[in-house]
């Protein structure tokens, strides 16, 4: 049987893996269940993680756009100090996700809803023409990236090419069966289906990329909806050395008598379940979302996102001069929403709750 392998790495998980799950559940049902914020806090908070999650997305595969130049450049702003390819990647990206994000009951998961996928995730990128929507026609390896976006070492080999349209052909039967019979948890088919894809690289060019996309879409499909309001992408992005770890342990057990995806499946699933623990703490955020400027949105925003921050790394990061950030930061504190720790120099806010 081909699906062998496949069956074979769901068997006897860990313990913890079941709980993670079942928290994770929990969180899923509560976000269904209270999921009553405005359609406008809610269109923003979208539009919010297309920025986010395109930047996240985009960098770790090397590109240098800040989520800054990212807003600007969908805005239609020209960036003139970023290559082409940044920025083509960048629109690929967002584009797709926003269409992944509107569209997903109607777009099928199957091999040529993946194809199509790809030809639209480099559609703006020249270079990638004469290959995209199609199959690898030659060998590629998984390189790792450094904070520059030069290649610093090979993760793994991949999958030959003539044998990706056998394996991709036998990956997305299993798990659409496996899917649709409810055989396994679906983010166990979901984490198993991505390791699988990334291990194929099928295409020549943007894997990391779609496979990301097609986390949003399966994630979507399989009812975990809160997935459009807390990037996904970021919290990889923001754990990267974590990500490669954790791909590379698992894929190193592959082709072998006993492969196993414990690695990879702590990391995907410690993602899925900090993406639904923050999208969960929005649902108590919609009398501030009425309370507050843009601006202080943003701030509010940025803290949900992260343990801890001075005011310079609110400044910074949530693009908002310091003079608004200490007004937001005081609005905050008497809604008793942060807490101040420290004092002078080494003063830090953080969420409370």
């Amino acid at each position: 049987m081909p699906y062998s392998r496949f069956e074979q790495r769901l068997n006897d998980l860990p313990d913890q893996l079941w709980s993670k799950i079942a928290k994770i559940d929990e969180l899923k049902g509560q976000w269904i269940a209270g999921a009553k914020l405005s359609p406008q806090v809610l269109g923003r908070l979208k539009k919010s993680v297309l920025v986010t999650s395109t930047g996240a997305s985009t960098r770790i595969e090397g590109a240098r756009l800040s989520d800054g130049d990212v807003e600007k450049l969908m805005a239609g702003i020209a960036l003139q100090r970023f290559s082409d390819r940044d920025k083509s990647e960048v629109k690929g990206y967002f584009e797709l996700l926003r269409n992944i994000f509107e569209a997903w009951a109607t777009i099928p998961f199957s091999e040529s809803s993946i194809k199509h996928l790809h030809k639209e995730l480099l559609k703006y990128a020249g270079k990638d023409e004469g290959h995209r929507g199609e199959y690898k026609k030659k060998e590629n390896k998984v390189m790792m990236v450094d904070a520059s976006g030069k290649p610093v070492g090979t993760i793994f080999e991949t999958t030959p090419a003539y044998l990706t349209p056998k394996e991709m052909q036998e990956l997305i039967e299993w798990a659409r069966n496996s899917l649709a019979a409810k055989k396994h948890h679906p983010l166990l088919i979901i984490g198993n289906f991505i390791i699988e894809f990334l291990n194929i690289h099928p295409f020549e060019d943007g894997n990391g990329r779609l496979a990301r996309i097609l986390t949003n879409l399966l994630m979507l499909k399989e009812g975990y909806l809160f997935s459009p309001y807390v990037s996904h992408e970021k919290l990889i992005e923001s754990d990267k050395p974590g990500y490669y770890l954790a791909l590379r342990k698992s894929q190193r057990t592959f082709n072998s008598k006993h492969e196993n995806i414990t690695h990879w499946l702590t990391f995907f699933l410690e993602v899925v379940f900090t993406q639904a623990k923050q999208a969960v703490s929005l649902l108590s955020t919609e009398n501030i979302e009425k309370l507050l400027s843009p601006k202080q949105l943003a701030i509010w925003r940025y803290l949900l996102t992260v343990e801890e921050a001075t005011p310079q790394d609110i400044s910074k990061y949530a693009k908002v001069a310091r003079p608004t950030v200490n007004q937001a930061l005081s609005r905050l504190l008497s809604f008793k929403k942060i807490e101040r720790l420290g004092l002078g120099r080494s003063t830090r806010y953080r969420k409370l709750g």
